[in-house]
This record gives structure tokens, C-alpha cells and sequence, in this order.
């Protein structure tokens, strides 16, 4: 058996999808940050049969919530603080995420213009859609 050890000050990402932890990872910018990050592949779960989990030492103002939303929305957020979880925190699909996703189209404006931001707009929370502000070009993440 794997063993990480706990974490004294920072948060934990549980319920990550297998196989998710490593494009969460670059998401998230975590390669860029001074901390330190435990990544935990295909960890044995009861109720997701597999699961990945991340372990980061730090504050969780360093990490983007809406980014960890729209990747996957189940996953949970436990912040620690003197080696005890204070709080989880619970995500939802953001309304707006900017420069996560491309437009695909190529006559949209952010084809031509490259400084723009690639913004889309949730459309569907059923059905997880998001559109392109400028083109309306759809994006799906189901």
C-alpha cells in the first residue's frame, strides 16, 4: 500500500476522475507554483471504483475554482489546517470560463485577433454546453 503522508497547512482535490490528475495538474498551472504536490493515480475508492487525488501545501487562493468546476464538478475540495480538514468546499459548473477551452471556428474573431480571450458562457447546465461569446460556437464537455 501506498502511503503520502498528511498534510499539515493546504488542501487536498478528491474525487477526481482516474486518469484526470495529470490535466488538472497543467490546468491549473501547478508546474509554474513554488509548493508542493502530491499526485495520486488510480487510488482504490468505494464509490468510484478508481479515483485520482491531489495534494497541494498552500493557500487555496492559488489554485482557480472555476477551472477545477468546469474540468469536473465532482470533484471535492478539502482544505486542511494543522494536519485537520476545516472545510470542504463543494464545486459547481462556472457561468463564464475564459481561456480553458479554444474556439474551434475558424472564422471566429479569436482565430484573427490572438490576444483575445477565449471566453464561453455556460448555455445548458443539463446538458453541461458552453457557447463562444463571440461566435456562439458550441462546446460540449459531456
Amino acid at each position: 500500500m501506498l502511503n503520502v503522508g498528511a498534510l499539515k497547512e493546504g488542501f487536498v482535490l478528491d474525487h477526481i476522475q482516474a486518469g484526470k490528475a495529470m490535466s488538472i495538474y497543467k490546468y491549473l498551472g501547478l508546474d509554474k507554483l513554488d509548493c508542493q504536490v502530491a499526485i495520486i493515480k488510480n487510488a482504490s475508492s468505494k464509490k468510484m471504483g478508481r479515483k485520482d487525488i491531489i495534494k497541494i501545501q498552500g493557500s487555496l487562493d492559488i489554485v482557480d475554482l472555476d477551472i477545477l468546476g468546469f474540468i469536473d464538478h465532482n470533484i471535492t475540495v478539502s482544505i486542511i489546517k494543522d494536519g485537520v480538514i476545516v472545510d470542504k468546499k463543494k464545486l459547481s459548473l462556472p457561468k463564464t470560463v475564459k481561456n480553458v477551452i479554444k474556439c474551434k471556428n475558424p472564422r471566429c474573431i479569436t482565430s484573427i485577433e490572438q490576444e483575445l480571450e477565449h471566453i464561453f458562457t455556460l448555455t445548458d447546465k443539463d446538458k453541461q454546453v458552453y457557447r463562444c461569446k463571440y461566435c456562439e460556437e458550441k462546446y460540449s464537455s459531456l
